[in-house]
């Protein structure tokens, strides 16, 4: 193969992702789409959200088996499996079925009657997912690149990074190693922003943000983290705030990629609004084609740097 095209975030818009692959040579043979000399790859998150989950699933999944694409799982596929596994100690679904977890996950279950063989087929072919990709060169993962983390997850995962039902179970309980690195690698770090606090898109209450992980130049607590523009902040004291405190971070809190091979990853869906910089070590390759943007990939041939001219969308 003569390179690789890593795909971003999917999430169900299979119409989008048959153009971006014809858009890049790729023609259906057979009901498989394939490149005379290139490999997909798929950076997780292929479920949820848009109208097209089965048709999605059945064209990667084909691709993947017939060796035209690799994929790495997303922690929307981790948590199909967690909604899907039961936790004996618990009594309840590793992902509990609220009303809040139903909602992430009701355009899936939409297409997927719960427990149906076809339920159990897709959430058995999730569990076959490597949680990253150390490819020559390249390296590719749903959210953050960690190598502790990883090492870690060596330990306890199935063969080639995959996950087992202690992972899920491990994976699920807070204040385990395991939980810990679940969610660093599938949903990115956090960072706790000394008693400030916000509420997401959904009205939750956040005292911890998202991490800049990627990004050697952030090192105090304004630049770090992933907040959206025009956050109402508080402080401690519930009183509204117009920044966060402009402090150092400390050695510990810091996890800035330095290489040496690039990585590709995904996740981070407001990648849309970003006019930073692309790095040229590590970058996002979601541009929230499930809240309006565009499906994305980049088309990588070798090169130890990445090159902002690479992406391409259709």
């Amino acid at each position: 193969m003569a390179g690789f095209d890593v795909i971003g975030d999917v999430h169900g818009h299979a119409d989008r992702l048959q153009r971006l692959l014809a858009h890049m040579g790729y023609t259906e043979r057979h009901g498989v789409w394939v490149h005379p000399n290139r490999t997909a790859v798929f950076v997780g998150d292929l479920i949820d959200r848009g109208p097209g989950q089965l048709e999605t699933l059945r064209l990667v999944r084909a691709m993947v088996e017939a060796g035209s694409a690799q994929i790495v799982l997303g922690n929307h596929e981790f948590n199909a499996v967690a909604y899907a596994t039961v936790d004996p100690l618990r009594e309840d679904y590793c992902r509990p079925h609220s009303d809040k977890n139903f909602g992430q996950h009701e355009a899936f279950l939409s297409d997927v009657a719960f427990g149906s063989p076809l339920h159990r087929s897709i959430i058995d072919w999730f569990m076959t997912i490597p949680m990253w990709l150390d490819l020559d060169g390249l390296r590719v993962v749903h959210a953050c690149w960690s190598a502790d983390h990883m090492e870690h997850l060596e330990t306890v995962s199935g063969p080639g990074n995959t996950l087992t039902e202690q992972t899920v179970l491990d994976g699920t309980t807070k204040d385990t190693p395991t939980y810990d690195a679940i969610e660093t690698v599938l949903k990115g770090p956090e960072i706790d922003l000394d008693g400030v606090w916000y509420r997401d898109k959904d009205g939750h209450e956040r005292r911890h943000a998202r991490l800049r992980w990627w990004d050697s130049t952030a090192t105090t607590l304004t630049t770090s983290v992933l907040i959206t523009p025009g956050t109402q902040l508080y402080d401690p004291d519930d009183q509204p705030i117009g920044e966060l405190p402009d402090r150092e971070l400390h050695d510990a809190e810091m996890q800035a990629y330095t290489g040496p091979e690039p990585v590709l990853f995904g996740h981070y869906w407001w990648r849309k609004d970003w006019t930073e910089p692309i790095n040229p070590l590590a970058t996002c390759v979601d541009y929230s084609v499930a809240k309006g943007g565009v499906l994305r990939a980049y088309r990588w041939d070798g090169e130890a740097e990445i090159d902002e001219h690479k992406f391409v969308d259709a």
